[in-house]
């Protein structure tokens, strides 16, 4: 399998339609990009959540899966499960978001996901984000959406476990769901590992690349 080097990454942008969307879909990474990029900017927009427990939540868990990094998080009010009727509002926060990011690489939900929330984000991004390695994470959830990845980031051992520690303790709103748990998470990422040759992996979705050959 070829790598393919991002270059240097001092900034991300975030995007989400739900707290806890970004844990569950690149938690891992995050992980790995805080402990190895000392002084990490992440810039993170979540369209619903705002005045709830599970704003405190994502708060408490974006800060401990980016540890040492220079967080910026915003969380909106828009009603789960009908950003579509918000489409204007959330346009605007994303585009709000890019103004505000000079990021290097953008996460985003990927466009085949089966809610509605997270489809609009994903189209929504790249028209704003237009000159930016845009990758699409995948949830899991109760939906027969799992995608296809083509881009794969291994994880190590210690990373994929402690990002499935790191959701149960930061998200115990969510630990009444039937798939919500520690099996769950390491099964997919040990999946994708499979996939990439790698003990476990978290994989996206590329939106779009430019590739350029290095010489003989």
């Amino acid at each position: 399998m070829i790598g393919l080097d991002t270059g240097a990454v001092r900034e991300i942008a975030l995007l989400a339609a739900h707290c806890d969307d970004l844990a569950i879909g690149l938690g891992g990474t995050l992980l790995t990009l805080a402990q190895n990029v000392p002084g990490l900017r992440v810039r993170a927009l979540v369209l619903s959540g705002a005045g709830t427990e599970r704003a405190y939540e994502e708060q408490a868990a974006l800060e401990a899966f980016c540890p040492g990094a220079d967080l910026d998080l915003r969380i909106l009010d828009v009603p789960d499960g009908y950003a579509p009727a918000h489409w204007e509002r959330v346009k605007d926060a994303v585009a709000v978001l890019r103004r505000g990011s000079r990021a290097d690489v953008v996460f985003a939900p990927q466009r085949r996901d089966a809610h509605q929330d997270h489809r609009l984000l994903a189209q929504l991004t790249p028209t704003e984000f237009r000159d930016h390695l845009v990758l699409g994470y995948e949830i899991l959830k109760w939906e027969t959406d799992t995608p296809q990845p083509t881009v794969f980031h291994p994880l190590s051992t210690g990373n994929a476990e402690l990002k499935a520690a790191l959701l149960l303790k930061h998200y115990p709103s969510q630990r009444n769901r039937d798939w919500f748990d520690e099996q769950s998470f390491l099964g997919l990422s040990r999946l994708r590992g499979v996939q990439c040759r790698a003990r476990h992996a978290e994989g996206f979705l590329l939106e779009k690349a430019t590739l350029i050959f290095g010489g003989a």
